[in-house]
């Protein structure tokens, strides 16, 4: 793939991580980045979940996936010949398979076991690609591979279902995030937390918004995503929701959410 002749610009670096499964983090990277990428800017998904589901549901299919971000951290292959563009126009992805399933073993014995990924994201060829922002699609844990999204990243977005006990579950993620700051990456910052499959006619999904802005305040994006169907079907076709059904729900939901994220973006 060739560079393209630009200035390098400094991207901004969301990690989007809970350690819990099934709260919609593979859902809103996918078509957060879309609908970041339909508002001009350039974006870098990159797939650290072995499962590989956001690659899946870019297009990306497994039998292509010979290099992954597997080798973007643990290898010296060039960036360029890992991250691919997608269907989507100004949205790249550097994909995944089960190869990072292993890749905790691998790092574990490397001095720089939690930078590897802060310095690939670092490497000149990925400056010369002059992306604007770079998501990062966790694993379901917290794990290495989660800690050195956390150390590459500038700000930490984190998916909370609308149901009970979430709040609970979102306290040994907080908690790593400090102890990277202590440690690693004192800038990290909590982009905001996001409630997800929210049903407005579900009184506990209700509660559970009152208890979250009433506990963590402006930390909680105004936007909340629902639960649609669109946004359920969208990955089977290999598409985000903002291409699969543009006026659907979903599709508006994470538009507001590329807004609140640029206008932090422009403040700063």
């Amino acid at each position: 793939m060739p560079l393209p002749d630009v200035p390098p610009l400094p991207a901004h670096v969301i990690a989007i991580a809970n350690q819990k499964g099934g709260v919609g983090k593979t859902t809103t990277a996918i078509n957060l980045a879309a609908a970041l990428a339909e508002r001009n800017l350039r974006v870098l998904l990159v797939d650290l979940d072995p499962q590989g589901n956001a690659s899946t549901g870019l297009g990306v299919a497994t039998g292509d996936r010979k290099l992954t971000t597997y080798d973007l951290i643990l290898s010296e292959t060039h960036p360029e010949t890992i991250i691919r563009k997608t269907s989507v126009p100004n949205l790249w992805i550097s994909p995944a398979n089960s190869d990072l399933a292993s890749a905790d073993i691998d790092l574990v014995s490397n001095e720089k076991r939690s930078f590897l990924l802060h310095d690939a994201l670092r490497h000149p060829e990925i400056d010369a690609m002059a992306f604007d922002v770079v998501l990062i699609d966790c694993p379901p844990s917290l794990s290495l591979l989660t800690v050195n999204a956390l150390v590459a990243a500038h700000a930490v977005l984190v998916p909370l279902q609308a149901e009970f006990f979430a709040l609970e579950g979102l306290s040994q993620l907080l908690l790593t995030v400090r102890d990277v700051r202590r440690s690693a990456n004192p800038n990290l910052r909590i982009e905001g937390v996001l409630l997800t499959m929210y049903d407005g006619r579900n009184n506990l999904a209700q509660q559970v918004e009152t208890d979250a802005r009433e506990n963590l305040g402006d930390m909680v994006f105004r936007t909340i995503i629902p639960r649609n169907v669109r946004l359920s079907e969208a990955p089977s076709h290999a598409m985000p929701v903002t291409e699969y059904d543009s006026t659907s729900r979903g599709a508006e939901a994470y538009r507001a959410l590329a807004e609140e994220i640029a206008a932090k973006l422009r403040r700063s």
